[in-house]
């Protein structure tokens, strides 16, 4: 689940997105380094992101592809869960991680989508 939304002029840094969210989201909102992507930024260091979480399970990530575009994304802001029912980026996959993995997803992804367009709607709330 991804989706691109244009923001307004006033919240097009991250600092400014995460302030605003942080106060009137009312999800638990953090700036963290990107460790679902591993994205680097313009110094070489570790790319950071705004994460506006619902429960230990759901969440979005926010990055900036632009000036005035963000990218969203679900993920599983728990580090040990997204171990166990993230999506596998292995090149080369038994056929037991390929069913289980199956399963996961089709068990998840009603609850994903719900919580997905829910805080979706937080942040194009802000959209231009």
């Amino acid at each position: 689940m991804e989706n691109l939304i244009q923001i307004k002029q006033p919240y097009n840094s991250l600092e400014e997105l995460y302030e605003v969210l942080k106060k009137e989201s009312g999800f638990e909102c953090s700036k963290e380094y990107d460790v679902w992507e591993h994205r680097t930024d313009t110094s070489g260091q570790m790319a950071q992101c705004i994460v506006l979480k619902k429960s230990g399970m759901h969440a979005v990530k926010l990055l900036f592809v632009n000036e005035n575009t963000v990218k969203v994304n679900h993920i599983i802001p728990n580090k040990l869960m997204h171990a166990y029912f993230g999506k596998s980026v292995k090149a080369r996959r038994s056929i037991l991680e390929v069913i289980t993995g199956a399963i996961k997803q089709a068990v998840l992804v009603k609850s994903q989508q719900q919580a997905f367009e829910e805080l979706e709607g937080k942040i194009k709330s802000l959209a231009a």
